[in-house]
């Protein structure tokens, strides 16, 4: 994954800044530099490789040579390789480092901040420039296999021999024969995607503290509190003089320049598996003597087939349906909008068991005793194979649909791919409207104890001693500033 700007919630502007903080944001901008550099090479030779291929695809159209081209383009797609390599072993050597320097308290305590806040005001001001650096890889994989398998099995002497029967002979055969047939379909169904973002912009509005007013009791509590060894002691006008001795300070954190950056990643695998058999068994041991008669009986009055305990027609149909997604989201600087959206349960259904086609086998298989003599033998044959079609059929309704409304009834909330790129849209939203960042450059004002002295003495003994003020803070139309508005110039330290 990309690199994200190195923050600290502790830098805030008009606060203490805790140099330990600001250096280790610095070590940690410095540690990412290389990898940062190394994938920015990658980029540019993979650009200039699909650039020199479509350029390659445009001039053959035209008839025109590439050989040229063409080594051109091999001798970058090693460079690719090349950089590649740079790349992976530069972020792995960095990786450690940076995780070891990422290990900071969110949550950090300082003095209050000396400035008077309802003096102070903040500005923005265009001290930079806008930019925006994109990359994005999406992969995509959708497949569906479908199988099909049929199988017709005949044992023993089921059909040949049904011409006995009320004895034990015609028992003893009819035990232990079966016919079965069986269709089976298979289906599956994988979609597959993952979507990586990167994104890094710097805004061109700058924030300062302008005017940049310090409440001079504040800051006196302050500078003891932190410098326990230098106090100012403000009962003491000696102590007040030799305060141009000191070389402790206070650094203060007066504005910044912003960017910010969006770093995700999305994966989804979406696979649905159905399976459907259709299974018809007519079980010999079942029909025993009462078969025949039964079945010439109702062959005679007019009716087909007998009951349905003699012909059983199994169907099974099972769907899965597995859902996988893996999703990551960093943003500095802003936080985007994050919408979920509705998964469906959804099941595969199939159009064709082919059961009349398995139904036709057997029955072709059964018509091989068209000769038996005994004429009640033949009305129960064809009796039974016209109830064996008709329950299969019956039975194939049934269980499809009943099977599809037993199971297509659900939907889930998930993030997917959709709102990764809903998030990435509203996040340059914002940033074309302004408003959003993380500090990238931090404009630091240091105070002396010198300056303090000289602020204090300022308010309480006004027209006495000689003051001096920073232009940022001071007033116009040749009026003199009050002491509270005195104050160094800014230092600036990049992040």
């Amino acid at each position: 994954m990309p690199t994200t700007i190195p923050y600290s919630p502790s830098l805030a502007l008009g606060n203490l800044v805790d140099k330990a903080i600001l250096d280790n944001l610095v070590k940690i901008s410095k540690l990412q530099a290389p990898v940062d550099a190394a994938e920015d090479e990658m980029n540019s030779y993979i650009s200039m490789k699909r650039s020199f291929d479509m350029t390659i695809q445009e001039l053959l159209d035209m008839n025109i040579d590439v050989t040229e081209l063409m080594k051109q383009s091999e001798a970058a797609g090693n460079n690719i390789k090349t950089a590649a390599i740079a790349y992976a072993n530069a972020k792995v050597k960095a990786e450690a480092d940076i995780r070891e320097a990422k290990k900071s308290h969110l949550v950090n305590s300082s003095p209050e901040s000396p400035i008077d806040y309802n003096k102070t005001q903040i500005k923005k001001m265009p001290l930079s420039a806008d930019s925006l650096k994109m990359n994005v890889q999406y992969f995509s994989n959708d497949g569906t296999v479908q199988k099909g398998k049929t199988q017709a099995t005949t044992v023993k002497s089921f059909v040949s021999e049904q011409v006995s029967f009320f004895g034990d002979e015609f028992a003893g055969q009819v035990s232990g024969a079966a016919a079965q047939q069986v269709n089976s379909q298979y289906s599956n169904h994988n979609i597959a995607g993952t979507l990586v973002v990167a994104v890094t912009c710097t805004h061109k509005d700058a924030v300062l503290l302008a005017p940049f007013i310090l409440d001079v009791d504040k800051a006196i509590r302050v500078w003891n509190k932190i410098h326990t060894d230098d106090l100012i002691k403000t009962n003491s006008m000696a102590n007040m003089a030799g305060a141009n001795d000191s070389k402790n300070s206070l650094t203060l954190l007066s504005g910044a320049t912003y960017g910010s950056c969006f770093i995700g990643m999305v994966h989804v695998l979406n696979t649905t598996t159905t399976t459907a058999s259709e299974a018809m068994y007519s079980v010999a041991s079942s029909i025993q003597g009462q078969f025949a008669v039964s079945g010439w009986f109702a062959n005679e009055s007019g009716g087909f087939g007998v009951d349905e305990s003699f012909s059983n027609d199994a169907k099974n149909l099972l769907s899965a349906q597995n859902i996988s997604s893996h999703c990551t989201l960093t943003t500095m600087g802003s936080i985007p909008s994050i919408k979920s959206n509705n998964v469906k349960m959804a099941v595969q259904q199939f159009s064709d068991f082919d059961g009349a086609a398995a139904m036709g086998k057997l029955a072709a298989l059964q018509t091989a005793t068209a000769g038996d003599k005994s004429t009640v033998d033949s009305a129960a044959n064809q009796a039974r194979a016209g109830s064996q079609m008709l329950a299969m059929e019956n039975s194939k309704v049934t269980a499809v649909l009943s099977g599809l409304a037993a199971i297509d009834d659900g939907q889930n909330k998930m993030i997917d791919i959709n709102s990764m790129m809903d998030a990435l849209d509203d996040y340059i939203q914002k940033a074309l409207e302004g408003n959003i960042g993380v500090p990238i450059n931090y404009y630091l004002k240091p105070i002396t104890k010198s300056e303090l002295a000289e602020m204090w003495v300022a308010k309480y003994f006004p027209n006495k001693y000689l003051t001096v003020t920073s232009g940022d803070d001071s007033k116009t139309n040749g009026d003199k500033s009050t002491a509270s508005e005195t104050a160094p110039a800014a230092d600036t330290a990049s992040g």
